[in-house]
């Protein structure tokens, strides 16, 4: 089992790649991004409250947050036999007793405090976080991404006026997460600027390298 967290800047294509390696790897996939917008989507009160901060282009309040990705999380590792002592994440997968459940999140943490709560969260479960993927991209490619990304979904966030703010706090608020994982050893870089297979070939290499 390996545990991953992938990172990225708005754009970078974390979501995606996140996807792909849940379905190669058989990871469970958990996106912040998703949680909020689904707790939207169910007009919630937790999503009332998330849906101002997202179309501001602000960053979603760590106690929404933790509260969204805790639940997810603790409900992956309850077992629906009263019966059976082992958590799922360690149970055996496809009848390869070699290859138990893995977990990769996207889309959290973004700051420090995000990091070591994340931590916590993790040894709470008697888990821990094996690898830390940052996908790097250019700025102008980000913004020329999620241009592209709001003509084809309309998302209300993905205006010009916010994609420059969201990108502003990537670089003030997230990029320490990056060097807090650095010293920790757990951080790889992987260049995707290119297309998704390329990144996708990358990022595959630096998971085998640690698995």
């Amino acid at each position: 089992m390996i545990n991953i967290v992938i990172f990225g800047a708005p754009g970078a294509g974390k979501g995606t790649q996140a996807q792909l390696l849940a379905e190669k790897y058989d990871f469970l996939h958990i996106s912040t991004g998703d949680l909020l917008r689904q707790e939207v989507a169910l007009g919630t009160p937790v999503g009332q409250r998330a849906q101002a901060i997202m179309n501001r282009g602000d960053l979603v309040g760590d106690d929404i947050v933790v509260a969204l990705l805790a639940r997810a999380l603790e409900k992956r590792s309850t077992h629906p036999d009263p019966d059976s002592l082992v958590d799922p994440w360690d149970r055996q997968r496809h009848g390869d007793p070699h290859r138990p459940e893995g977990c990769i999140i996207d889309g959290f943490p973004r700051t420090v405090s995000q990091a070591q709560t994340l931590e916590f969260l993790f040894a709470r479960l008697k888990r821990r976080i094996d690898l830390v993927v940052a996908i790097d991209v250019p700025r102008d490619e980000l913004v020329r991404r999620i241009h592209e990304r709001a003509a084809i979904s309309g998302r209300a966030d993905d205006t010009e006026e916010v994609i420059r703010h969201r990108l502003d706090l990537y670089d003030q608020q997230t990029q320490p997460v990056l060097d807090y994982y650095r010293v920790s050893g757990l951080l790889v870089t992987v260049d995707g600027s290119e297309e998704i297979p390329d990144t996708n070939r990358r990022i595959c290499s630096a998971i085998e390298a640690r698995w």
